[in-house]
């Protein structure tokens, strides 16, 4: 009996001896890692307060981690004092010199985090709050030497802080720089708002700009003159340096998802899309001289994806004749023509002939850039008497209008004015210089998709009828008017909605 009394006193007084030894918290809380390994400072508190002792993290040229501190609230050993892993904090600090590049930098945490890396002056990442693991990816170009500190605090529940630095793959191509000769400088970067650069590639061929491109496919790698980008959430910006002469140009641009096109170098866009979408078409038609700085922008925002596009050059020569008509006054033929505000003409020559089929020039007429409207007045022969004229624009080209014929003998060709040729309203009107007996108009767009169709049924000579283009909402861009006479084409003209 007295054994097992002395072996309890015993017992108790060492119990007794070993609570009453406080721990001694080793580390001066100040000291930053170096060669890639952390050293963290572990509190018994959620506030960073109540330090315990150190412990380390990373290895030799790895400072990557992933730790869960041996479970939910249990005891967590440092060099020093353990701590209950149910609310507890930890600051792990490191000294590091990084070569000059890009970099991403991955943290993740259960409950509070937030990074820096420049000990504590600002948190490049700050997910200080609770909640379940969450990581946070921050990506910068680095060089030089950091102090990084991770700070980290758990409130209960599981615990878990992790920490992964790599390079990041860049392009080094100057992004600035436009393509030429119809091949567009394609800039492709990681982000759905040109976050990082990833290289480049080029889009069309020396004989037409005009390019459809669906990067290989929905969520591939997508490579580029550097590195690849994955086609969930990337975007690209093409650039152009394109010259125009005297030309109206319909730009055709498509994309799944947001699109824009500017023709001035990014500071206005003539096409804005730029949200998610499915596959879309947009067109602006504009008329332009000299050399512009073509900017496409696009972005992809996961699922589907597609850029493309085209221009389209009208076919017709830069001066639209819209009116060609003449009357005689006693002996004289007085002449009139009007061409469109978007012409760029030289000069007119009024041909003459006595047959209709062999002509001279009669008079030379400079353009004049303050007018649209011309008038010439010629002295007649007697009987047959036709006119034409041939219209020369900026660039040398020739074109001929219809013959008129004054006198005894009624005109050799028939045709319709339109107008007005730049519509701002609804309502386009035609004048027939013949009687159409089963008179129809169909407008179509610049891409020959039919937009309107209307019967007009019977049309006098000389008689102006009214109609409403399209829908009376056509969007802005070029259109073209058919007008038909029962089954027989009578004559095309063209209009600009704008």
């Amino acid at each position: 009996m007295k054994n097992t009394l002395l072996l309890l006193s015993l017992s108790l007084l060492v119990t007794f001896n070993a609570k009453s030894q406080a721990c001694t918290p080793q580390g001066d809380q100040a000291t930053f890692g170096t060669n890639d390994s952390w050293i963290g400072y572990v509190y018994n508190n959620m506030d960073l307060t109540s330090y315990a002792g150190y412990v380390n993290e990373g290895v030799a040229g790895n400072p990557d981690f992933d730790e869960s501190f041996g479970g939910d609230d249990v005891n967590y050993p440092t060099n020093g004092c353990p701590v209950a892993t149910s609310t507890f904090s930890v600051r792990y600090m490191l000294n590091k010199t990084i070569a000059g590049g890009s970099y991403q930098i991955t943290v993740g945490g259960d409950d509070g985090y937030r990074l820096s890396l420049d000990g504590g002056a600002t948190w490049q990442i700050n997910k200080w709050n609770d909640q379940g693991y969450t990581t946070t990816t921050y990506t910068a170009t680095l060089g030089g030497n950091y102090n990084i500190i991770l700070d980290f605090y758990e409130n209960g529940g599981q615990n878990r802080v992790s920490f992964q630095m790599s390079p990041v793959c860049m392009g080094t191509e100057n992004q600035s720089i436009a393509g030429t000769n119809n091949i567009w400088n394609a800039y492709v970067y990681d982000g759905t708002n040109f976050n990082i650069f990833k290289g480049l590639v080029h889009e069309g061929t020396t004989n037409n700009p005009a390019f459809d491109e669906s990067f290989g496919g929905d969520n591939v790698n997508y490579n580029t003159s550097s590195c690849s980008v994955q086609t969930e959430t990337f975007s690209v910006r093409y650039r152009l340096s394109k010259s125009y002469v005297n030309s109206t140009v319909t730009f055709v641009v498509g994309g799944d998802d947001g699109y824009r096109l500017s023709i001035d170098g990014g500071a206005t866009w003539i096409i804005d899309n730029w949200y998610d979408q499915s596959f879309g078409v947009s067109s602006a038609t504009r008329t332009l001289n000299g050399t512009y700085d073509l900017v496409l922008e696009y972005y992809e925002n996961g699922g589907q994806n597609r850029i493309s596009f085209n221009q389209l050059q009208l076919a017709t020569l830069p001066i639209t004749l819209e009116s060609f008509s003449g009357i005689q006054q006693g002996s004289k033929a007085v002449l009139n023509w009007k061409i469109s505000e978007d012409s760029n003409p030289d000069y007119f020559e009024l041909e003459y002939s006595t047959t209709g089929q062999s002509f001279a020039t009669r008079a030379m007429i400079l353009a004049d850039a303050a007018t649209t409207s011309y008038d010439y007045k010629d002295a007649m022969s007697g009987g047959k008497n036709y006119y034409r004229l041939k219209m020369t624009d900026l660039n040398g080209k020739v074109t001929y209008s219809k013959i008129i014929s004054l006198g005894s003998v009624a005109p050799l060709s028939s045709g319709v004015t339109l107008y007005p040729t730049i519509l701002t309203g609804s309502t386009l009107s035609i004048v027939s210089s013949t009687t159409l007996k089963e008179a129809s108009v169909s407008i179509t767009d610049a891409m020959g998709k039919m937009v309107g169709k209307k019967v007009l049924g019977r049309i006098e000579s000389g008689q102006a009828i009214n109609f409403i283009a399209g829908n009376g909402q056509l969007a802005r861009g070029i259109y073209f008017v058919q007008i038909n006479d029962g089954d027989n084409k009578i004559d095309t003209k063209r209009f600009i909605v704008q």
